[in-house]
């Protein structure tokens, strides 16, 4: 199992940047007494980016640890799955659209991946989005990035088309490299997308100005990007001026959040909703700990509220 130690309890790995700092690490042993599950928590570490060989030695120490129950990756969904992907028994239909993995469980001796995004990410975008928003406005989805997060967002609203159609007639996107826009093209040319997608080569933030400072009223801006939490800075400027009547998210809940920043310089003027991304994290980790667990937890009302309740307790 080379440089990991065999769990000597029931263990769910977190595999991120700086694990150490979530507050994950506070509250799952809290969600844990709760549901009444005897198990912790262990994080994982790598630097975005890092060799295939690595993430392939931390999954198979999973796979063939008894007491290793499954994992979530954060920032590392696409690398580590594409560099393990023969490891796992089965894959979920996101998993394999997708070609990355947010959720690692085992069901018996198989391991399982599953990538969860599609889900939360919708679920976290309900929240704080009123109901009938798209249909009742003009406004367009910025997605400030073109990683798995972002993708994972353009399925739901494709699937959530399918149900209301209340969903946005424009989605842009832009990124800083051209791999990523590509991947994504290449999955959505595979779909019948019910709204028009743009997609932009945007190396810089002042390039990634120009794209806010055009979009409608009513628009959604999304931080997608990972700046603020896995490196420093932002994807815009001060230059960058935020729709009238406008939502803006932040994927993240921590770290140095220059992008909410920038926002809440505008929220009065330009009467902005603006969204950490709290809820994401809670979504994110639930629907996880599930999987691994196999457990029911609810995706709202009186239990999803205690956990909650619980988490906020420790933020």
């Amino acid at each position: 199992m080379g440089k990991y130690t065999p769990a000597k309890e029931p263990t769910m790995y977190f595999i991120g940047v700086t694990t150490g700092k979530s507050s994950i690490m506070k509250v799952f042993p809290r969600w844990m007494e709760h549901l009444g599950i005897d198990a912790t928590i262990q994080g994982m570490d790598f630097a975005p980016r890092s060799e295939p060989a690595a993430y392939r030695e931390a999954i198979s120490f999973i796979k063939e640890d008894p007491l290793s129950a499954g994992a979530l990756i954060t920032t590392h969904k696409i690398e580590a799955y594409q560099a393990s992907k023969d490891l796992f028994e089965g894959a979920g239909e996101y998993a394999q659209l997708l070609g990355e993995a947010s959720s690692v469980s085992k069901r018996g001796n198989e391991l399982w991946a599953h990538a969860k995004d599609p889900i939360t990410s919708g679920l976290s975008l309900e929240a704080f989005m009123p109901k009938g928003h798209w249909k009742n406005s003009n406004g367009h989805i910025l997605l400030l990035g073109a990683g798995g997060s972002s993708l994972a967002l353009t399925l739901y609203l494709v699937n959530k088309a399918k149900v209301d159609n209340d969903v946005p007639k424009k989605v842009v996107v832009t990124n800083r490299s051209s791999g990523r826009l590509e991947e994504m093209k290449n999955i959505h040319s595979k779909l019948n997308l019910p709204f028009e997608v743009e997609y932009h080569l945007c190396p810089t933030p002042e390039q990634n100005d120009v794209i806010v400072n055009s979009l409608p009223a009513s628009s959604l801006v999304i931080n997608a990007t990972g700046l603020g939490k896995d490196g420093p800075g932002s994807p815009i400027t001060e230059a960058a001026i935020m729709p009238e009547n406008g939502y803006v998210w932040e994927f993240n809940y921590r770290g140095e959040l220059l992008f909410l920043d920038q926002a809440e310089e505008q929220r009065e003027e330009k009467n902005l909703i603006i969204e950490d991304g709290w809820v994401y994290f809670l979504h994110g980790w639930t629907r996880v700990i599930a999987e691994v667990f196999h457990i029911d937890i609810p995706t709202e009302g009186p239990e999803f509220e205690k956990l909650s309740q619980i988490a906020r307790e420790t933020r």
